[in-house]
């Protein structure tokens, strides 16, 4: 048994601890307190002061694209959200990268998602090249296998090859797979239900989708028309058989029956209240992805509207073809400007306990409790600092965050 000591210990689950410690047994926290407070094992376990620290969970980044990690940089920012589409779809069709260069470039993502204190992801791909590189890695998560395809007759033939493609891998205990839709208006009714029904068949994964990133989506929900229709013509994807349902991008998954505690809706820039009532009935997680939805035109995210809502928040990066950088305390520092009326310990939470649970991550990680994992990290403190939580969510460069096993070494034996 270990006791590790620092300036601040954020449970999560409880208020910040001034002067708290943590006590770690076999690869669990045995117990937290602060200073003052009785230890409830043996007085000789040794002690590791960590100092003006802030030590809490690992974060979770609930949502990013790895595999597109090659595209960083080679995107502008745009005013509307279907042109950053298409210069993203252009530069993959036109200039693809080499198999090595892909590989590279998730291998760089990955050291620094891990760099800045994040253990678990959330991470969507297309073509599965990231599911080895992630469970060789340090980082915990779930590889959503996105699907695409509008035309309805294509359904069947898509299904089965995502379900073959997850065939190909074996069971994990470190990062697990399922399947995605990638959004209303790129799959059909037909792909939605059968991902749905796949899903529901695997053992306890989520599911996600991209869901009113954009006025173009709504647009093109409502009325069958607009910029997110011509795309599809252009790229002669259009199915000429389906009919706008005339309704919003909630609405929608919901006729289908779609929505649903196992299921991580991202972005929501367009979510009405009507919306966030819905999704809060329906136990959905909301992935909000702030910096990403501003890089590519969709706008802001309505933040204080999603927790004065009382829906589940998880927040996530999206990828480095739209962000620029996936350090997770920078997503927190957005989100902290955009709705300044939010508490810092609810953002916090969602950048942890929130990002744990839409992984199906919760029972481990998220919180500093008793019998929970010990992946923490361990912030550098300035000595003025007063209000750790706001500190913490405005904005911590990568050279501050540390994580605890590395700093610990040698003391490891005994936790």
């Amino acid at each position: 048994m270990l006791v590790l000591r620092s300036r601040w210990i954020l449970p999560i689950a409880d208020r910040p601890l001034l002067n708290g410690w943590v006590a770690l047994d076999r690869g669990r926290v045995a117990a937290v307190g602060r200073a003052g407070a009785a230890l409830p094992f043996r007085g000789d376990a040794p002690l590791v002061d960590l100092g003006e620290m802030a030590i809490l969970p690992a974060l979770t980044n609930a949502h990013t694209h790895l595999e597109l990690s090659w595209l960083h940089g080679r995107i502008p920012r745009a005013e509307r959200f279907t042109e950053w589409l298409r210069a993203q779809l252009g530069i993959r069709r036109t200039a693809p990268p080499s198999a090595e260069d892909v590989t590279a470039s998730i291998r760089s993502a990955i050291a620094q998602v891990h760099a800045t204190g994040t253990g678990f992801v959330g991470d969507v791909s297309n073509t599965l090249g990231t599911v080895d590189l992630l469970r060789g890695s340090l980082l915990k998560g779930v590889v959503f296998h996105e699907l695409v395809r509008f035309r309805a007759a294509d359904a069947d033939a898509v299904l089965e090859q995502g379900l073959k493609a997850l065939d190909g891998f074996g069971p994990s205990s470190r990062v697990s797979l399922s399947l995605a839709p990638h959004a209303p208006y790129s799959v059909s009714p037909l792909l939605f239900q059968g991902i749905r029904s796949a899903v529901a068949r695997l053992p306890m994964v989520p599911s996600t989708v991209h869901l009113a990133e954009s006025v173009e989506e709504v647009e093109f929900l409502r009325s069958g028309d607009g910029p997110c229709r011509e795309l599809l013509q252009d790229l002669g994807a259009w199915d000429p058989s389906w009919k706008a349902p005339n309704c919003g991008p909630v609405e929608y998954l919901a006729r289908m029956k779609i929505l649903g505690p196992r299921l991580l809706v991202v972005h929501g820039t367009q979510f009405t209240d009507d919306d966030l009532l819905r999704l809060k009935q329906s136990g959905a997680i909301l992935v909000t992805c702030a910096r990403s939805n501003q890089y590519v035109g969709a706008g802001d995210p309505p933040v204080g509207r999603f927790y004065d809502a009382g829906v589940t928040v998880a927040i996530g990066t999206d990828s480095l073809a739209s962000n620029d950088d996936l350090n997770m305390f920078s997503e927190l520092a957005a989100l902290r400007r955009l709705a300044p009326e939010v508490r810092a310990s609810s953002l916090l939470w969602s950048a942890t306990r929130g990002g744990a649970r839409a992984l199906g991550f919760d029972a481990e990680a998220g919180t500093i409790e008793p019998g929970r994992g010990t992946g923490l990290i361990a912030v550098d403190l300035p000595p003025e600092v007063v209000d750790v939580e706001e500190y913490l969510v405005s904005g911590v460069p990568a050279d501050r965050v540390h994580w605890v096993d590395t700093m610990l070494g040698p003391h490891l034996r005994y936790a």
